[in-house]
């Protein structure tokens, strides 16, 4: 006898900050659906119980990257990675949301019948589809766990010591009293060298071209402030505001007067390194906001640059020797250890095939609508954050609109929504209007957006807050049914 399907009005995939955020909004505002959460790995928490690296951090303050219906409890707005991860796990207990966690749950394939308006999901080990759901959330972030970004180095063979990428962190390396070379110049770079720097002998961190870097307070002084004389919710969610005002103000200084954002971020380091200070290694290519910025908590990258225990090159790999590194200038870099933290590799909605009517749908020739639904695929929904902001800032978001639809469907018997691109009337655009290498290595797969609302994805929150959290769930592009 064939058993029955397991069924759920909703699945969420991924239980990291956006699927535990999605948990919440759904059982608060849609108490009547049942759901899932379904998670590859075997535990919660996503990049930050993956993460293990020294040092690991947030590169958003957790007022904005944290939960807006569970405040942050810790003074540090700038958190380490194992502090995040039990907020993750607190929040995630403190609801019920941990109950409906089904682990090492990998998602091969789903597939969606029009005859049976539903998901058919194939998990990987399985033969059948062994769950179906009327509604498909994915939060499985954007990025490959198993695999990170890593260039062809020549020569690579060559080298005699430990080689590692940051998001592969072995816990068991002692660097103590070592000589450590960390490739990159992104947020993980600048969070590894200074912690590197406490133990080892030195740490060089080897950077083809500079990123913009910010020194800031690891505490929000008025956040602290504010928790003192008023409840805790209230004042989180007045420093959540603050904290997303002056980071739009940031950006759209730095996309209007860039010039004058880049001489203000450079005097800022110029300060803080005084005669240590060279501007090679902090002028990037690019104007400030084309990439992601660097915050450094504390001014720690600074302060060990000016100890001598760190140091910045500026300059490009000619080939690893057995003992470090031959550089075009002729300089040699000796290490005993060689990080390669340069970046992450894309890969949406986890890995996993996605199939309509039979057909399998492909994520580079279709568009979003505000950011959260997909053309042409019914009942499926992501978060997909900011790269100008917190992620989850718009991961919230999108989940304030999702159950919006869902209630809206129940209101009026529907089974079905399905956005509707209409190629006639819209440009079509990259998904991701930024500067970054691991965007532009993944083109090819990423969705694309429309020239303007309700395809155009705007990166600003003060919109979309408008558009999803008060906007109508009805327009000519939403078909029902």
């Amino acid at each position: 006898m064939k058993k029955e399907l397991e069924h759920f009005d909703v699945i969420i995939v991924g239980a990291g900050l956006s699927g535990i955020a999605a948990a919440y909004h759904l059982q608060a505002q849609c108490p009547g659906k049942s759901f899932a959460i379904l998670e590859a790995r075997a535990a919660m928490g996503g990049t930050w119980d993956l993460f293990r690296y020294p040092g690991i951090r947030s590169d958003s303050d957790m007022y904005t990257l944290g939960f807006s219906f569970n405040p942050w409890p810790n003074p540090k707005a700038i958190a380490d990675g194992p502090s995040i991860l039990t907020y993750i796990k607190d929040t995630a207990a403190k609801f019920g949301l941990d109950r409906h966690i089904r682990y090492q749950s990998k998602v091969n394939e789903a597939s969606w019948r029009d005859e049976e308006s539903r998901w058919l999901l194939r998990l990987e080990g399985q033969n059948q589809a062994s769950l179906s759901a009327g509604f498909l959330f994915m939060c499985s972030g954007y990025y490959n766990y198993n695999k990170g970004y890593e260039p062809a180095f020549p020569g690579r063979e060559n080298f005699k010591g430990s080689f590692l990428h940051p998001q592969f962190w072995d816990e068991k390396l002692d660097y103590s009293g070592k000589k450590i070379v960390v490739i990159g110049s992104g947020a993980t770079a600048v969070t590894l060298v200074p912690e590197l720097a406490r133990k080892a002998e030195k740490v060089v961190m080897l950077q083809r071209s500079p990123t913009y870097i910010m020194n800031l307070p690891s505490e929000d002084i008025i956040a602290n402030s504010l928790k003192k004389v008023m409840p805790k919710q209230w004042a989180h969610n007045i420093t959540r505001w603050k904290n997303i005002l002056l980071s739009m103000a940031l950006y759209n200084a730095s996309q209007r007067w860039p010039g004058t954002i880049r001489r203000f971020i450079q005097k800022g380091i110029a300060k803080e390194l005084g005669p240590a200070y060279d501007q090679t290694h902090f002028d990037p290519p690019y104007d400030p906001w084309d990439q992601r910025l660097c915050l450094v908590p504390d001014g720690d990258l600074f302060h060990s640059l000016k100890s001598g225990k760190s140091e910045i090159v500026t300059d490009t790999i000619q080939y690893f020797m057995e003992s470090g590194i031959k550089l075009k200038s002729g300089r040699e870099l000796e290490a005993d250890i060689i990080i390669s933290a340069t970046g992450l590799q894309i890969q949406l909605l986890g890995g996993m095939n996605v199939k309509i009517n039979g057909q399998e749908m492909d994520s580079g020739q279709i568009h979003c609508y505000k950011g959260v639904l997909f053309g042409g695929v019914p009942n499926f929904a992501v978060a997909i954050g900011y790269t100008n902001a917190s992620w989850t800032l718009k991961c919230d978001l999108n989940s304030l609109f999702v159950v919006r639809l869902l209630k809206h469907m129940d209101r009026h018997n529907y089974k079905v929504i399905t956005p509707r691109y209409d190629p006639d009337k819209f440009e079509s655009q990259p998904l991701l209007d930024f500067d970054a290498g691991y965007i532009k290595r993944a083109l090819d797969i990423l969705p694309k957006q429309g020239n303007s609302k309700p395809w155009k994805v705007y990166q600003n929150y003060l919109k979309d807050t408008l558009a999803l959290k008060y906007g109508s769930v009805r327009d000519e592009y939403l078909e029902y049914r």
